[in-house]
């Protein structure tokens, strides 16, 4: 796959394939014999070039189509790559040129970075497989190249004694550049020239922050400015996340979303979108906004507020946006790829670091965990007591001063994030008019982050974070860590809680002497307690009747102590095979009941049957002992403890009248 067919030119192939940045491979039909500028999705998905999997289906029935249809054909294949395949006449066997092998909609690329991040693109290195992601933006440079491919073929076949010097590109730029400025010298001209492929050269080469602080400075310089902002779209609005000049310590808000309309109309009028008041500097400044954007989808814009004497340099700049907007496009999502992965592993190392929780001090050691994963010094947990309406502090981490009795506790920020349900991202709190607490509680900086901890959605306290390690502001990123990690500290959160409310009632009877379950008095108060919590955050809750069947006859058969044995054995047999969070208890005589909190109707009784499938499987010393079991989960209809208590019950019931040893759900009586 290395050399090209002897008829081909392959340096002009090649100095093509680079003039264009698409990808030319010539193709014989099950697999490449000469390939350049592939992309690297190509290259990752066909290793040896030989079409697999469902590049067969595209790739690998090129030949046969154009065969069939005597001319050239297009196709987007399964990865969303455009193709165009020439027939490729008079060689020694059948052959056709595929060129492109490229992205012509952004949606399409985004597609892809879902299949590399979750879907079955998995378990390629997102490294290897995004490494030069070919995206053109449209089909009008694939369709050019496609007809220099053509040419170049024909003159191949012809022998003409230059065939590479009308395609010979006469430098390494975009076959689309800026026109230079006309009324410059010679040497300024020259000069220019070289700064743009210079420039263009290297923006692949560095990734997307510093391509869009590159392009800032590229533009100050060439044209003289002093005031310039990259806007980036973030939801639907634009953000400013990178500046030049004077306008890199001032905070810009822009009051336009990036599918406003005149905005879209200035990208296709190939024009900047002007806004504020022309006329004197003194009375008002005007912004030129330069929209950035692939496939008529605007993702970031170059404000310019100084001032631009003329239309040729306007429209010089939007054809430098237009150039770059596709490799920008890529350095985009492939730097999205590469945090998502970041964020994955971020996750699996905060969840392995969850199983070794000092379960002695959950609070102080989840806070630490946390902590440690967004780099802060300092960081705090707050839980809200409903029954007092304030914030208990349940762990702080660096603190210079104790706030455990502090009676304005959450009262500045926290209150406000839990209300609404929203973190609070602060760079510097002088900015937010609140007053800074530096010097009273010894904060090393005024950059601070506090998130709500939900559960069911519903906010159950907060964490605070701040004094990064490096000194550094808590930015987007730090946020998007921590709502990656957030699902796992609340779930901890709540099984402690749970942990905490069954401490309260150690002081009670609630242990029954023979099983070591908790008993009836218990597991009423919890149920109480969890139905009103299911109620309040909307979470799921289910509840288990279990009776051993025939246990009478046991009995009788046996004697009491046998009995007493078994009963023990079932109830060892309970407390195994539940999760932490569960609740068993003897409800009494040979009657278990099971509280599973945040758990569905079919949660429950998949764990149901797992539990009458091991006490079946259980060696007991006189015979096989089974059982029957009877489940009820919370609904609209049905929430509160008396009723499901009931409704369990009826179920159970129903096991027992339609043979035993069976599970039975009350949703399956009521249908």
């Amino acid at each position: 796959m290395s050399k090209s067919p002897d008829f081909i030119d392959e340096k002009a192939m090649r100095d093509l394939a680079h003039d264009s940045g698409l990808s030319i491979a010539i193709v014989d039909g099950p697999g490449e014999i000469f390939a350049v500028n592939n992309n690297s999705i190509c290259s990752s998905l066909n290793p040896d070039g030989k079409f697999v999997g469902h590049c067969e289906a595209f790739c690998g029935t090129a030949l046969e189509e154009v065969t069939q249809v005597g001319s050239r054909v297009s196709f987007t294949c399964h990865a969303g790559l455009e193709c165009r395949v020439l027939p490729v006449e008079n060689t020694e066997k059948p052959l056709v040129a595929i060129i492109g092998r490229t992205f012509t909609k952004a949606e399409n690329y985004r597609k892809a970075t879902e299949r590399a991040i979750s879907g079955d693109w998995k378990n390629y290195s997102p490294a290897a497989i995004f490494e030069n992601v070919l995206l053109s933006g449209s089909t009008d440079a694939l369709d050019k190249t496609v007809a220099k491919v053509e040419r170049l073929v024909s003159a191949s076949r012809g022998k003409a004694a230059e065939p590479s010097a009308a395609l010979k590109p006469e430098s390494n730029e975009p076959a689309e550049q800026p026109q230079l400025d006309e009324a410059a010298s010679v040497n300024e001209r020259a000069e220019q020239a070289r700064a743009w492929r210079s420039f263009f050269g290297s923006i692949l080469k560095i990734d997307y922050a510093r391509a869009a602080n590159s392009l800032l400075e590229f533009l100050g310089f060439q044209y003289g400015f002093n005031s310039l902002v990259w806007l980036e779209k973030y939801n639907d609005t634009f953000e400013a996340v990178a500046a030049f000049g004077d306008m890199k310590d001032r905070k810009v808000r822009l009051g336009l979303r990036p599918d406003d309309q005149r905005l879209v109309e200035a990208a296709n009028n190939d024009m900047p979108l002007v806004l504020g008041e022309k006329g004197d500097s003194k009375t008002g400044r005007v912004m030129n906004l330069f929209p950035i954007g692939v496939d008529g989808e605007i993702s970031a814009a170059i404000a310019v507020l100084d001032e631009i004497e003329t239309d040729e340099t306007r429209k010089q700049i939007v054809r430098v946006c237009r150039i770059l907007a596709p490799q920008l496009e890529i350095l985009r999502l492939r730097t999205e790829v590469a945090r998502r992965e970041t964020l994955t592993k971020a996750v699996r190392a905060f969840s392995n670091s969850l199983k070794k929780i000092d379960v002695d001090d959950v609070w102080l050691s989840l806070t630490q965990i946390a902590a440690e994963m967004l780099s802060a010094e300092r960081a705090s947990l707050m839980l809200y007591d409903e029954r007092t309406e304030r914030f208990d502090l349940k762990a702080m981490l660096g603190a210079r001063v104790d706030l455990a009795d502090d009676e304005e506790l959450g009262t500045r920020v926290a209150r406000i994030v839990f209300e609404r349900g929203e973190a609070a991202l602060i760079a510097d709190v002088s900015r937010t008019g609140l007053p800074s607490l530096a010097d009273q509680r010894g904060y090393k900086t005024d950059s601070f982050l506090s998130c709500p901890i939900k559960i069911g959605g519903h906010a159950i306290g907060v964490m605070n974070f701040t004094d990064r390690v490096d000194d550094s502001m808590f930015d987007k990123n730090a946020l998007k860590l921590f709502l990656a990690i957030a699902p796992q500290i609340a779930i901890t959160i709540d099984r402690a809680m749970l942990k905490e409310k069954a401490g309260e009632f150690q002081h009670l009877s609630v242990t029954d002497s023979l099983t070591g379950l908790l008993n009836r008095r218990y597991i009423e108060e919890r149920l109480l307690e969890e139905v009103k919590r299911s109620n309040r955050h909307g979470l799921a809750m289910s509840f288990m009747m279990l009776d051993v069947d025939h246990f009478k006859s046991y009995n009788d058969s046996f004697g009491h102590p046998a009995g007493d044995d078994a009963l023990r054995t079932v109830g060892h047999v309970i407390r195994e095979t539940l999760r932490g969070a569960d609740v068993a208890a003897r409800f009494g005589g040979e009657e278990f009941s099971i509280l599973l909190p945040q758990t569905t109707s079919e949660e429950a009784v998949a764990i149901a049957e797992r539990i009458r499938r091991n006490i079946e499987k259980t060696k007991f010393v006189h015979r096989v002992v089974t059982s029957s079991i009877g489940v009820a989960s919370c609904s609209a209809e049905l929430c509160d403890s008396a009723n499901l208590i009931a409704a369990a019950d009826k179920a159970l019931y129903e096991a027992k009248r339609r043979g035993r040893n069976r599970v039975q759900a009350f949703e399956g009586l009521t249908k």
